[in-house]
């Protein structure tokens, strides 16, 4: 099928990032497109119509969120019949954790152009900053909310051997990093907070540190950066399950000789544990 992206004549979706933190980062090309163009979508008007007003642009804003996005974006394609549209999300980018897949999906279904603009991202600024492997990363975005279906993912992905990419709110982080250090084990791991703000911070430590921290001095979103699995790190199941024993022989409960192994050995503690109960 033919790439109608190379069609002047097209009306075109631009996706713009804003700034997510920063305002001096609102690049002076995706100023001058949101003056242009007839109509912009946006996930909360009240956050873009106050981030607009600093650049002087006062266009018509249409909201379009995760829970009116099919009607809006069917709203936002009329604008697109006539002439350029521009979507954009709170903060970072448009359709990363964040709406806009679903108008993307539709602008091109029928037949219009999607242009990109560059902008902002906490993914890559918590990534890069982080200290850790950044040839190969994966990004998962937020974990579930509910524990259950939290370890699960977890679970699915504590053999990945990329760096793993994760965002996450104030109000769950301490659960989320005491699940990531009870399933994938002590690793290297970063929190990166309040990132191109005035109190922007880098917490780089282990997930045993991390998971220990007051949750009342972690303030704003977050993104969680952890070290993938090292296979030149593979501790012999043997060697763990013998020292945990040697503690369970020594009147220290499963549970808790299971937690002490994994954080010696950087082995899972559910892992551990499940291989001690079938050895019962």
């Amino acid at each position: 099928m033919r790439n109608r992206n190379f069609d002047e004549n097209l009306h075109i979706l631009y996706l713009i990032p804003t700034p997510i933190g920063n305002l001096e980062e609102m690049n002076p090309r995706a100023i001058n497109i949101l003056k242009s163009v007839l109509a912009i979508g946006c996930e909360d008007t009240r956050v873009s119509k106050q981030l607009l007003a600093n650049f002087g642009i006062s266009n018509k804003l249409i909201s379009c969120h995760e829970h009116n996005e099919e009607m809006a974006s069917e709203e936002l394609l009329k604008y697109l019949e006539t002439g350029n549209i521009a979507y954009v999300s709170d903060a970072g980018y448009p359709g990363i954790s964040d709406p806009g897949h679903r108008l993307v999906v539709k602008a091109l279904e029928n037949g219009f152009k999607v242009s990109v603009i560059s902008g902002p991202n906490a993914m890559l600024n918590a990534l890069v900053g982080s200290g850790l492997d950044t040839s190969h990363f994966y990004f998962h975005g937020f974990l579930a909310s509910k524990q259950s279906a939290r370890l699960k993912e977890l679970e699915d992905l504590k053999h990945k051997k990329e760096t793993m990419v994760f965002y996450e709110s104030p109000h769950r982080i301490t659960d989320t990093l005491l699940d990531l250090k009870d399933v994938l084990g002590n690793r290297k791991a970063c929190i990166a907070r309040e990132l191109t703000k005035r109190f922007e911070e880098f917490i780089r430590e282990d997930l045993n540190t991390l998971a220990s921290l007051d949750a009342n001095t972690l303030k704003g979103e977050m993104v969680i950066v952890v070290d993938g699995e090292k296979e030149d790190k593979q501790i012999n199941l043997d060697v763990v399950l013998s020292y945990a024993k040697e503690l369970i022989k020594n009147g220290v409960n499963t549970k808790l000789a299971a937690k002490l192994a994994s954080e010696k050995y950087n082995v899972s503690k559910n892992v551990i544990y499940n291989a001690i109960i079938k050895g019962e």
